[in-house]
């Protein structure tokens, strides 16, 4: 059974592709921003989300529920929790609603490195927001969001 494709006008056709590249390309900035922001703090962009995810959430989470938290591969927020253990940043706890899932919380360390990124993003956060409304803000969150929602179907 074949899908049926939606049909677009060049116009929207055009503008569709202009955001993927751009939000790849936005991607890519990020990357690198965040990157100078912590790499003398000992953290990658990737550690640093994951830490971000048990930062925000109110109660441990395993491997899975971080990644699919932020949208990232099971296997690839494994490899990055056991380099947080070795560096001593989180944690592993038992979990008493899963005898194999362990829960991952971040060590005092983790706290430590997390919060001193939070303070370094604060003022880079609000450089990269000067000049555009809340309203602007929300609307591209709700794009984005829209498309996220999409591609996980």
């Amino acid at each position: 059974m074949s899908e049926t494709m939606p049909s677009l006008a060049g116009e929207q056709m055009r503008s569709i592709d202009k955001l993927i590249v751009m939000v790849f390309r936005l991607s890519g900035s990020l990357l690198e921003g965040g990157s100078r922001l912590v790499e003398d703090i000992g953290l990658t962009p990737a550690w640093w989300q994951v830490l971000g995810a048990l930062h925000l959430s109110p109660v441990p989470l395993t491997v899975p529920q971080i990644a699919r938290n932020i949208g990232l591969t099971r296997q690839s927020v494994q490899r990055i929790v056991d380099l947080l253990i070795v560096k001593q940043f989180l944690q592993l706890e038992s979990n008493p609603h899963h005898r194999r899932a362990k829960l991952v919380v971040m060590s005092d360390a983790g706290k430590v490195v997390f919060l001193e990124a939070e303070r370094r993003q604060r003022p880079w956060a609000a450089n990269l927001a000067a000049g555009l409304s809340k309203k602007d803000l929300d609307t591209a969150i709700e794009v984005l969001k829209t498309l996220d929602e999409k591609l996980s179907d």
